[in-house]
């Protein structure tokens, strides 16, 4: 690794990429609080600056098989607030996954931003899957706001895992996706909240070729005084399957709000919604208390269950 990370940024690594290392030879570029601190490129993959200095370009070969790609962000500094914008272009029978996220500790008076604008643009029968986490630490706000704008191909499978783990301030997530014939996506998103934290996510998704395919799952947990808001829409416009599933636990005096919205503008097009709000189910806490566990411990194993 580039000698501009320390020990901490390390230890923050490992937690966006949930792995103890980024493996040897794998693509990598890792920026941190605003400047280029670590790429390697592969035969497969290519990882360019853009001409404006304020993203990158990630371009993946036909056919790639195998590749694992890791672009995390870290923020130390209090007060610096950015905005990225990267490209994924990703070739015709490609199969690769994709690390993204950012660490923000902010120990700092100031607030501290990322703002991230990501657009894919898939290829005809690939198979992709992005995993994005938010993480934070440190007595200063962290903000992040992400937008995903993904292109899915013919044929082609998009795989995203979305995972705020602790410490953001706020987020708000803007999702647009359209898929082609045959074009597949599964969204899995897990939210904490907590203290006076607040969440925010808008997702559309515009079904548009014959026989394309989306699930969306998404659950999250609201505690002390947090407040969540979670948007999903579905939007059929030929002949495809679509679900939608929205479960919370709400704690304290949290707040949450779950609006699944779902549009059909083809007679043959299906599209289903579920949402759930609920408290953690006294029986489940008085059973784990009475092989030996705390309130509190009780709560946090549920929890972990309710998130799995």
């Amino acid at each position: 690794m580039d000698n501009k990370l320390l020990t901490g940024d390390l230890q923050l690594l490992n937690i966006i990429a949930a792995m103890p290392e980024i493996p040897k030879g794998a693509a990598v570029n890792i920026r941190k609080n605003g400047d280029k601190a670590v790429r390697t490129i592969t035969e497969n993959v290519d990882i360019r600056t853009k001409e404006s200095g304020n993203g990158i370009d990630i371009l993946i070969k036909a056919g790639t098989k195998g590749e694992k790609v890791y672009i995390p962000v870290i923020l130390t500094e209090s007060g610096l607030n950015e905005t990225v914008a990267n490209d994924f272009i990703i070739g015709d029978g490609a199969e690769v996954e994709i690390i993204a996220g950012c660490g923000i500790c902010n120990s700092g008076s100031c607030g501290s931003s990322h703002s991230g604008v990501h657009t894919f643009k898939i290829g005809e029968n690939c198979k992709v899957k992005y995993v994005e986490k938010h993480y934070g630490e440190g007595s200063g706000e962290a903000v992040m706001n992400p937008s995903t704008i993904i292109m899915v191909g013919k044929n082609s499978a998009f795989d995203m895992e979305s995972t705020q783990i602790k410490g953001i301030s706020s987020t708000v997530r803007n999702t647009v996706a359209y898929l082609a014939p045959n074009a597949r996506m599964n969204v899995s998103e897990r939210l904490v909240t907590h203290g006076n934290q607040n969440a925010k996510s808008d997702m559309e998704v515009f079904l548009n070729g014959e026989s394309s395919s989306l699930q969306i799952v998404s659950r999250s947990v609201a505690q002390e005084n947090s407040s969540q808001m979670f948007h999903p829409k579905a939007v059929g416009n030929a002949a495809c399957n679509a679900h939608i599933q929205c479960d919370a636990i709400i704690m304290d005096k949290a707040s949450v709000g779950s609006i699944p919205e779902i549009q059909a503008n083809d007679a043959a097009a299906s599209i289903i919604h579920e949402a759930a709000i609920g408290r953690i189910n006294n029986e489940q806490l008085l059973k784990l208390q009475s092989l030996g566990l705390s309130a509190e411990e009780a709560e946090a194993v549920i929890i972990e269950g309710f998130l799995s």
